[in-house]
């Protein structure tokens, strides 16, 4: 039986009423308002829908997550990082990452990004929950002072010390890659040692993204949704790079 929200009721059916096929469909219908998204994911729970269809809600089992210690970082990479090409940066251009995660070119298929999303999240940014990473590129003209192009980023939901993936873009390559480390780095310097990223596909599985149970994903995630975070810790400012071996 699949769950019908309304936009006066918030709560959410258990997740382990999810359907197995579609793989963790649990409810539709509601809205993307701040305080049911909130509610959705601290429960392990997520909006993904088309244009075309209904509001859904999802919960797969199994989930994928990056843990810390599974985050590949190959010898291009490592080069890459070495070189440091790009300076990124946390939390300085949350609206144009969303557009550009919506509007990125590999994305043969559509987009689930519509503008009632890219709103909703924007509302989730000013609100404290939603977080952008960015890459960004230094041109260097003679005529004019030095320009930085944003080449790729990433952007989710955070609440506490759960960090949600969402999307991410590139035009320029390794440009997400790199903001994926730089959140690890980020999380793992208050002790996160992984990031939910909803589901698996073969970039993320390349990156060294692994498949658990939903049991397992909501122990996980009652774990480090209890580990409070200090409030200037999502501020706006320059992220390094480190390769932990």
């Amino acid at each position: 039986m699949l769950y019908q929200l309304n936009e006066d009721n918030f709560i959410f059916p258990p997740v382990s009423l999810a359907l197995t096929e579609p793989n963790g469909l649990l409810a539709v219908g509601g809205d993307l308002q701040s305080k049911r998204l909130i509610s959705a994911y601290s429960q392990g729970i997520f909006p993904w829908f088309s244009e075309d269809d209904p509001l859904m809600w999802w919960s797969p089992d199994p989930r994928a997550i990056i843990n810390r210690n599974d985050l590949r970082i190959n010898k291009t990479l490592r080069k890459v990082i070495r070189k440091a090409p790009y300076t990124i940066t946390l939390n300085t251009a949350f609206e144009q990452v969303i557009k550009q995660c919506a509007n990125a070119p590999f994305r043969d298929d559509g987009t689930w990004i519509l503008p009632k999303m890219q709103s909703a999240y924007i509302n989730l940014h000013k609100l404290g929950f939603a977080h952008s990473i960015e890459v960004w590129q230094t041109i260097n003209d003679d005529k004019t002072q030095p320009n930085k192009i944003l080449v790729g980023g990433l952007y989710g939901v955070a609440i506490n010390g759960l960090f949600s993936g969402e999307s991410m873009f590139y035009s320029k390559a390794n440009a997400s890659k790199l903001a994926l480390i730089a959140l690890s780095n980020l999380l793992h310097s208050i002790k996160i040692d992984f990031i939910d990223c909803q589901l698996l596909n073969p970039f993320l599985a390349d990156m060294g993204a692994v498949e658990v149970s939903r049991n397992d994903f909501i122990l996980r995630k009652q774990m480090v949704i209890n580990k409070p975070i200090k409030k200037n810790f999502w501020m706006s400012k320059e992220l390094s790079l480190v390769i932990y071996e």
